[in-house]
């Protein structure tokens, strides 16, 4: 009766999906929809309800899915099931690229050369059934369950309705979840539906190296992504004191930044991994004797619930710091260099601004439209960061009398942290499920506040004050030209959010694995138990435990 209940057919469709190689930004992206609403279409259920079945398209032509089974007699309660399809490439494969997307294949490989491969891998394979390839565990299994559940929906298996989104970009920019969010209100109002929680999929995260720990996971971390632009003055390279060289400006801001535990968050026993460089750039586009005055430093920064505003007023204080040094060591140099010199140094002195204040700056000295026009001039080929780097470079370039400065920004993507941890029907539900595999699995799992791996999530429910989010918009150059947050939606959501997903191995590498047993077995068991206790549960949305 069933097409994907069993562990062979969960396996096979699995297989399937993966081998649609729907790498982000790619064709494939755009056609692996086409894939799962032909298999859906296949059942009764939707074949009498097609209207059930809908796939949005977005801008580009990539496009998200969505499927809602009713349940007869009817109800208002729905879980909604959480997942994107598309993936990383496969450039780190090397040699094993052509089988990267064929894990049958790529798993006998491995399994054939064990004693070359990596010891943590080979040790894996000794002690479990691993299933290899690209899209295996991030995310394609959460992907093939909830297909599973959604068939199981339409046999009348569940006591509620099952709403299943599926979409792309994830691994990106987000696009779909920020499209899809308000597609889920307009389903909640036409068909009726009180969404009881939303749940992901994605495999377990490890916290460090060689972290074997099961996971439960309440919400799914936060995520920021400042910048600097440092736009220093420019010189001759047989004069580089009568500049000031931004490349060096931009490494002390990023020596400064670079695994600041001030930036650190704690909640419970759950710590944020420190900012860390992820783009660091000189903006001069050609070779010349020129000194370089216009770099550029970006950071990845996690967040649990430190506002914005305050990330804002932390991002100053440390660019102040570095302000503070670059003056001391030119003056310091500057002087050592006079004494063999006749030159006389002059004291430096390096502004600090945020984008929101040089912006301000230009519009009261050059007029608002001036300014508009000036940034609307983006190219549509380049990615979010280097639009908003250029978007920030060509104001700086505008007010460049306001040189040597530094210019705190926001680059997209902005992921809000978000966590239901505290909401008494998740908090029951894990304490529930814990000791459900405990006791029958022999399984132990640690639930956590935060999934560390970053996750669409982030976008059901918004838990920031609205002078955060303001802090957050009014730094992003990007804003509401080409990027932003459906916010008012995901304030009409405000669902709790909870993710259980397989356990895998080495997301986004070449040894990425599925712990096939894992995923075909107890989870299978794990997600039914999850749907049924949520649509038994007396609740409240947003009922919050007392703290003790």
């Amino acid at each position: 009766m069933f097409k994907w209940k069993s562990k062979e057919q969960l396996r096979q469709l699995l297989g399937e999906l993966v081998q649609v190689q729907s790498v982000s930004g790619s064709q494939a992206e755009k056609d692996f929809p086409e894939v799962v609403v032909s298999k859906l279409s296949e059942l009764a259920y939707f074949k009498e309800y097609p209207d059930h079945l809908n796939r949005t398209y977005l801008s580009d032509g990539r496009s998200f899915i969505s499927a809602l089974v009713k349940k007869t007699p009817v109800t208002k309660k729905t879980v909604v099931l959480v997942s994107h399809f598309d993936v990383v490439d496969v450039q780190d494969y090397g040699k094993w690229k052509q089988y990267a997307f064929d894990p049958e294949k790529l798993t006998e490989q491995f399994y054939s050369v064990k004693d070359n491969l990596p010891e943590a891998v080979r040790v894996d394979l000794d002690n479990g059934n691993w299933l290899f390839g690209r899209g295996t565990m991030d995310m394609k299994c959460g992907l093939a369950l909830h297909m599973s559940i959604v068939e199981q929906a339409t046999y009348g298996e569940y006591d509620g309705n099952i709403l299943l989104l599926t979409v792309p970009d994830e691994e990106v920019n987000s696009e779909g979840m920020r499209a899809a969010v308000p597609q889920l209100v307009q389903l909640a109002e036409k068909y009726n539906l009180e969404y009881t929680t939303i749940l992901n999929s994605e495999p377990m995260f490890s916290n460090f190296p060689g972290d074997l720990n099961n996971y439960f996971y309440t919400g799914s971390i936060g995520k920021a992504l400042p910048g600097f632009l440092c736009y220093g003055k420019e010189a001759h390279v047989g004069e580089p004191f009568g500049g000031l060289n931004a490349n060096y400006m931009a490494s002390v801001i990023t020596a400064e930044m670079e695994l600041n535990m001030d930036f650190c968050e704690k909640v419970g026993v759950e710590t944020t991994p420190p900012p860390t460089n992820l783009i660091y750039r000189d903006l001069k586009t050609e070779y010349s004797t020129q000194i370089s005055h216009r770099a550029v430093t970006l950071f990845n920064l996690f967040l649990f619930e430190r506002s914005m505003t305050d990330v804002v007023s932390m991002l100053q204080q440390k660019a102040i710091n570095a302000a503070t040094e670059i003056e001391q060591s030119y003056m310091s140099k500057a002087t050592k260099y006079s004494q063999h010199t006749d030159f006389t140094p002059q004291p430096l002195k390096v502004k600090v601004m945020t984008y929101e204040e040089i912006y301000e700056y230009a519009v009261e000295k050059y007029g608002e439209e001036r300014v508009e026009e000036l940034l609307s001039n983006r190219d549509s080929e380049k990615d979010d960061r280097q639009r908003t780097i250029d978007l920030v470079d060509q104001l700086a370039a505008l007010c460049n009398e306001l040189a040597p400065v530094i210019v705190i920004f926001f680059a997209p993507p902005f992921y809000p942290a978000i966590s239901s941890g505290k909401t008494r029907l998740i908090s029951n539900l894990v304490n529930e499920l814990k000791h459900y595999s405990h006791e029958t699995y022999n399984m132990e799992f640690t639930i956590q506040n935060y999934f560390a791996g970053i996750s669409d999530l982030s976008y059901v429910g918004l838990h920031y004050e609205n002078s955060s989010i303001e802090s957050l918009i009014n730094n992003m150059p990007m804003w509401d030209k080409g990027y932003s947050l459906p916010i008012e939606d995901m304030k009409k959501l405000n669902v709790p959010v909870l993710n259980i997903g397989p356990v895998g191995r080495d997301p986004h590498k070449w040894t990425e694995r599925l712990d096939a047993d894992f995923a075909f077995g107890p989870l299978v068991d794990l997600l039914d138990l999850t749907i049924a206790k949520l649509f038994a549960a007396h609740y409240e949305v947003n009922e919050q435990i007392l703290s003790s």
